[in-house]
Parts: C-alpha cells; sequence; structure tokens
C-alpha cells in the first residue's frame, strides 16, 4: 500500500514530499488526551510541531484544553484561526513585541511564560495598553539548562513581582524537566509552591512539557497540565525515547534515490531543506523505512547522501522511498503545505500557516 501511495506522491505532487497518515494522527490524539484525561491533567498541545490550526482544531475537539505557542508570531495566527486560551512558554519583550502581545491580548485570553524583570515588565505593559488582564507563569529549570530561573527563591521573587505588576495575574510556574530528573524537579516546585502561599499566591497552573515527557505523565504532584507537542506525528527521536513505534510516525517524507555513483553511495532528492540536520543522538538524519540498514549520513541543500553498504538489497536509481525524520518540528517548518492521506490514498492538503513564525 505505502508503494502505491509513494507512486501517486510521485505522479501528482512530486517528490520530495511530506504526507501525513491522519488515520495514525487521529490515534496520536485519542491516545494522549486519554493518558491526559486518566492522569487528571488538562492536554495542552504544543502547536510548534504541526503549525496548522486544521490540526490544532482536531486536537480541541478530542479535549486539548488551550493550546501552547513558542513565538508571539504561531500565537497571532492561531488566535485569527479562533483559537483562545494561549500560552506562549518564550520570553517577550521589546517594543514591537510589547505591540502585538497587546494587539492579541484583546482577541485572546493569553498567558505567557517568564524568567526576568525585564519580560515581566513588558508583559505589564501590553495588558495595559490593552485594558485586558494577561496570566503569567515563571519558567522554572529544573535540569535541562535552558530558559527558566534556577532556584525556588527566584521563582518565589519573580511570582512576587508578577503579582505587583500592572495587569498582571500570577498563574504558576511552567516547568520541562529532563527525564531523569522528576526527584529534583519535585524539590523545586514545593519549595517554590510554598514560598509563594506565604505571600497570598497560589499556583493555578503548574504546566509541565514534552512528548518524551509523556512516560512519566502525571508523575509531578501539583501538576495540572501537560504540554506534548511531537506526539501528534512522533518522529525518530520519539521513538528512541521510548514513547512511540514505528507505526506511531504519521509523518513521512517521499523521496527519489536520483543517483548512485557506487554501488553503496547514493543520493537522495530530500537533503537538508528537507530533512533536519538534527541528528539528536542518532545515526543519520532519517530512518528510510523500506531500508532500515541505510544511513542518511550528511546533508546538502539538495541531497541526502545515504550509505547503503548495510542494505541486503540496494536501493535502485528512481526507486521511491519513505524517510521518518529525526525531528519532525524542523522538518514541518521547511514545508508549505503537508499532503493528507487517509488508507494509501492522498485526501488533501493541509497548510503549514504558522511556517517561518519565528518572532
Amino acid at each position: 500500500m505505502m508503494r502505491a501511495l509513494y507512486e501517486t506522491v510521485a505522479r501528482e505532487v512530486g517528490t520530495p514530499a511530506a504526507i501525513v497518515d491522519l488515520d495514525i494522527v487521529e490515534r496520536n490524539i485519542a491516545r494522549i488526551q486519554r493518558a491526559c484525561d486518566e492522569a487528571g491533567l488538562k492536554n495542552r498541545p504544543h502547536i510548534k510541531t504541526h503549525k496548522s490550526p486544521l490540526l490544532a482544531d482536531m486536537q480541541r475537539e478530542a479535549g486539548a484544553a488551550g493550546i501552547t505557542c513558542q513565538k508571539l508570531g504561531e500565537a497571532e495566527i492561531f488566535a485569527e484561526a479562533g483559537h483562545r486560551d494561549i500560552l506562549i512558554s518564550y520570553n517577550i519583550m521589546g517594543e514591537e513585541k510589547i505591540a502585538r502581545l497587546a494587539r492579541l491580548t484583546e482577541r485572546a485570553d493569553m498567558i505567557v511564560a517568564t524568567d526576568n524583570p525585564v519580560s515581566i515588565a513588558a508583559a505589564s505593559e501590553a495588558a495595559t495598553r490593552a485594558g485586558r488582564e494577561i496570566g503569567v507563569v515563571v519558567e522554572c529549570d529544573t535540569g535541562r539548562r535552558r530558559a527558566g530561573v534556577e532556584t525556588p527563591g527566584e521563582a518565589i521573587a519573580l511570582a512576587g513581582e508578577i503579582a505587583r505588576a500592572a495587569g498582571l495575574r500570577f498563574d504558576g510556574f511552567l516547568l520541562y524537566p529532563p527525564e531523569d530528573a522528576f526527584p529534583a524537579t519535585q524539590a523545586f516546585l514545593d519549595a517554590a509552591t510554598e514560598g509563594v502561599r506565604e505571600f497570598g499566591l497560589s499556583p493555578r497552573i503548574v504546566s509541565t512539557g514534552g512528548t518524551p515527557n509523556l512516560a512519566n505523565l502525571g508523575r509531578i504532584r501539583g501538576a495540572t497540565e501537560h504540554r506534548p507537542g511531537t506526539y501528534i506525528f512522533n518522529d525518530r527521536m520519539m521513538m528512541a525515547a521510548g514513547v512511540a513505534a514505528l507505526g506511531d510516525c504519521a509523518l513521512t517524507i517521499v523521496s527519489t534515490l536520483v543517483s548512485r555513483a557506487t554501488p553503496a553511495r547514493g543520493i537522495l532528492d530530500a537533503g537538508s531543506k528537507t530533512l533536519t540536520s538534527d541528528l539528536g543522538k542518532l545515526k543519520g538524519h532519517g530512518l528510510v523505512r523500506e531500508y532500515p540498514e541505510a544511513v542518511i549520513h550528511a546533508l546538502a541543500e539538495e541531497h541526502g547522501f545515504v550509505d547503503l553498504s548495510a542494505c541486503a538489497r540496494l536501493i535502485e536509481v528512481g526507486e521511491l522511498v519513505g524517510i521518518v525524520p529525526n525531528h519532525v518540528c524542523v522538518v514541518v517548518n521547511l514545508m508549505d503545505r503537508l499532503i493528507a492521506t487517509r488508507g494509501g490514498e492522498i485526501v488533501g492538503e493541509i497548510p503549514v500557516a504558522a511556517r517561518g513564525r519565528i518572532r
């Protein structure tokens, strides 16, 4: 069935092309919504994976409570499409972004994350201009070493600053715990929660994140919601994390082997403009479904360099293959549209409406 689908895609669309199996998408949405419900957590999916209001509508209809965006540009697209409960899990600052956040706040119920006074002041100014309250969560770093305050004391101090700022409402804490740091995360959250309560504040939101952490769903006492993103499509990184199998991967790149200068050295028409350069500690830049021993070991813009030396049968020039990306979120951002399929047949297109919304 996959071979016939690839041939249809090559004939009607051309390669390389990103195809999405909507049957798998629906199963993924239902499974994770059910897992969140059973854990007593709201599901607030991160739309940076699919960047499509159409797919976010499917998540909402299945029971998702609000959405997570990483950047204002994404939030603007989704607010325009009718989504009203939006968390931006990123520091916002600067006049241009203050003005845009103010306009967004007039259309949607906005929550923003912060880990510093500069972004608190920016949110306060946006709320004042909009004449509407903005919720703020304090981002806490419990070991990932990315954004977020590093001590409960800092989190408590920022909570107090939020509560005192004009137009802001302290909503709670945002976490993205490393998969192996849950005891430390719990200790951090307990201390921060106790500290803010001494100031008369109460976190109504404790937001945990990440598709890899679906294996730990419900382990954080006091958590109220989870922010999974990749789960809707899944990818090789999620397979490596143990939260998805190959049959859960809904997005495939259909590619053609366009050259084979030697028996073991092939060139695919999917290069760095199609596949992500993220290795994610994996071998190669994607899994070739029909030839799992093949290794896409390097990328140029339009060339995927594939080592066939471990394959029992070589890919022939002109042959179509399907590639599961390492990191699907980045791959989607390279596409204007995704080809929607069901039962091995093309059923439509999904515009990637928030593509390139990096600010």
